[in-house]
């Protein structure tokens, strides 16, 4: 089902459809990412890895916020960066599902070989659906409780996604997520529970570590900021030239960029706005995206979302295959 290495998808840019063959070329699993995507760009890349092992991540629909209270402080709130960036900033955007019901169309329709969910359970009837297509389905956890309820949906993996890792946590309770685990204490709690294999990803920066993972009973190490300097890789030139100074600071788990808890590297933005930012995915992506794009067109780092896990320091600018042949050395 799957290579012992993945790559794991990485929304916003990062993953292209080049990085997903390379990595299929070296011996890994690469995954495309869906999200922020509208469906006639997923199919383009899916028609683009044709004949390449790789798999398809989807963003399970978030409901939306009982209360739009928070979100519109939060948005009086940004208009000092909005003009900072000579930007407007939209109204609210309450209710996204992502083109949730065409991303399924296409999974199904170009009978994709693995298809991974995050920020939640998908419906068992679209579980059965894929898997009558000839997917087969994982589901991203990051927590015991979370896999009991993945696995009422009938998957036939989980991953086990650490607080370590880069960019957005799948969990179902951002409330109370500090981010605080590792790749074995998640991989450990969720195989207690589960009877289906399980992936483990979050902080993998050595093949030391993705040996680690394998021998404490992970079915495959996804990996994901390992990548992000990858010559196929589509990351901002912004975050590449932070990731390379020699000087990119630390990672923070933040919820100011889009309402959902993520790490990153810690810049302006998030020292300003991460503890006023309420919960609210994808509302405040939506809201923040204008002032995002602004500051990624001037280069300026200090107000983008620069995803990566806490292995970033060991992350080099390589072709894919190198990358990929540096975390499966032998330990």
């Amino acid at each position: 089902m799957l290579t012992s290495l993945v790559v794991a998808p990485m929304a916003g840019g990062p993953t292209t459809a080049e990085l997903v063959r390379a990595a299929a070329r070296a011996g890994a699993t690469g995954f495309l990412a869906a999200g922020y995507k509208m469906p006639e760009a997923v199919e383009a890349e899916l028609r683009a890895v044709a004949g390449h092992a790789h798999g398809l991540n989807i963003f399970v629909p978030s409901p939306a916020p009982v209360d739009p209270a928070p979100l519109e402080g939060y948005r009086q709130l940004l208009r000092a960066e909005a003009d900072r960036y000579q930007v407007e900033l939209p109204p609210l955007r309450l209710t996204d599902d992502d083109h949730y019901a065409a991303k399924i169309e296409l999974a199904v329709t170009y009978r994709v070989p693995l298809v991974s969910f995050t920020f939640g359970v998908p419906d068992p009837a679209v579980v059965r659906a894929l898997r009558d297509a000839g997917t087969a389905v994982l589901i991203t956890v990051t927590s015991a409780d979370e896999a009991r309820a993945a696995l009422a949906a009938g998957p036939r993996a989980l991953i086990a996604q650490a607080g370590s890792a880069g960019g957005h946590a799948s969990t179902t309770s951002p409330d109370g997520y500090r981010g605080t685990s590792t790749a074995l204490e998640v991989l450990a709690a969720v195989r207690a529970v589960a009877d289906v294999p399980v992936v483990a990803a979050g902080g993998t920066a050595s093949a030391a570590d993705v040996h680690a993972l394998l021998g404490a009973g992970a079915a495959a190490v996804q990996c994901g900021t390992a990548f992000l300097l990858a010559d196929e890789a589509g990351t901002r030139p912004a975050q590449r030239a932070v990731m390379l100074s020699g000087e990119p600071g630390q990672t923070v788990v933040t919820r100011a960029f889009t309402g959902q808890p993520a790490r990153g590297l810690r810049n302006r933005f998030t020292d300003a706005y991460s503890a006023a930012a309420p919960i609210g995915y994808p509302a405040i992506h939506h809201l923040t995206a204008p002032i995002r794009a602004a500051a990624a067109a001037r280069g300026d780092a200090s107000a983008l979302n620069l995803w990566a896990g806490t292995g970033f320091a060991a992350t080099r600018a390589a072709p894919a295959a190198d990358i990929v042949g540096m975390l499966g050395q032998a330990a």
